[in-house]
């Protein structure tokens, strides 16, 4: 896409895939989830570049364009937060508004709880505050046979997924997750069976979308992304009491199937994350799933323009 500027940045040992546009001091860093990349910001990107802000996506360690981590099954969430620190050392970034979607809102998390003198704001689609650990995803009330069970196996997202070509696997994966239910499979079944191979891709994702996304896990394969989110979420970062004090916009898909995971709709609607996150401001799309920003780009990037305007002074 001719709008973005791609550089690789050395970064704690690796080369990590940036791509940018825009200019300006307010910089809006984005935050990719899975099967997700640095492409599934290009619509809020614009937008916001079009604002006058700079905007910045990166590949997390191991997918995309950048590095694999020397050792992918030790990789986790805490390696991603003191990247996004280095790489803003890197440009000279002093404070950003972190943008975060799927798992790419747990480093967003993070970075404000570790780091929060470098965080203007937090946006989150589809993930309220969840840090593993101290408040983290109740897996032992997750259902046999979901999805992050079955890829937190060594082995057997793997063995899954290698029925298959990768612009196969991805494609499942998107029609998968943009359903409301949850993605449980029945003990003969793996998780890439719950997709009929004659379902069409959503109307908002193209074919030429579906292709570049393919084309990027084919560089970077799944290893790491298996292991960062899925088999280091269940880890202790040794983070006690966490709180983001910074200005927070949570965006909630109502069709997003994370609204079904146990306690996840009373933890929202109810307020209880804003134990966590006290100056938090929460949207609801109705017609929302999962992958809202591309489902209905210009809706979320009209929530998030506004929540970046009236927080900038």
């Amino acid at each position: 896409m001719e709008n973005f500027q791609h550089s690789h940045v050395q970064v704690r040992g690796l080369k990590l895939h940036v791509a940018e546009t825009g200019t300006g001091p307010k910089v809006v860093l984005f935050l990719h989830g899975f099967p997700e990349i640095w492409y599934s910001w290009r619509h809020q990107m614009i937008a916001v570049a079009n604002a006058g802000y700079r905007a910045i996506a990166v590949d997390f360690r191991g997918y995309g364009l950048s590095d694999q981590p020397s050792e992918p099954e030790r990789a986790n969430f805490r390696d991603l937060v003191d990247d996004l620190v280095a790489l803003l050392d890197s440009f000279a970034i002093s404070k950003v508004f972190l943008v975060g979607k799927d798992f790419g809102a747990v480093p967003a998390f993070m970075l404000a709880v570790i780091h929060p003198e470098r965080v203007s704001g937090v946006i989150t689609l589809g993930i309220p505050f969840l840090i593993p650990g101290p408040v983290g995803i109740q897996f032992d009330l997750l259902p046999k046979g979901f999805y992050i069970l079955r890829w937190a196996e060594p082995g057997r997202a793997e063995a899954d997924f290698g029925r298959f070509d990768v612009k196969t696997v991805v494609r499942k994966i998107y029609i998968l997750f943009c359903r409301s239910e949850l993605q449980v499979a029945a003990d003969d079944q793996e998780i890439m069976d719950l997709v009929d191979p004659s379902t069409p891709l959503p109307p908002w994702f193209t074919e030429d979308d579906l292709d570049a996304y393919a084309n990027l896990y084919k560089n970077s394969g799944f290893r790491t992304a298996l292991q960062v989110p899925y088999r280091c979420s269940q880890l202790d970062y040794g983070i006690a009491d966490p709180k983001v004090t910074a200005p927070s916009l949570l965006i909630m898909g109502e069709k997003d199937y994370f609204m079904k995971f146990p306690g996840i709709e009373d933890y929202v609607r109810k307020g209880i994350v804003k134990q966590f996150m006290p100056n938090l401001d929460i949207t609801f799309m109705p017609e929302g799933n999962h992958f809202v920003q591309e489902q209905l780009p210009e809706q979320v990037n009209e929530l998030i323009l506004t929540f970046l305007n009236k927080r900038c002074i």
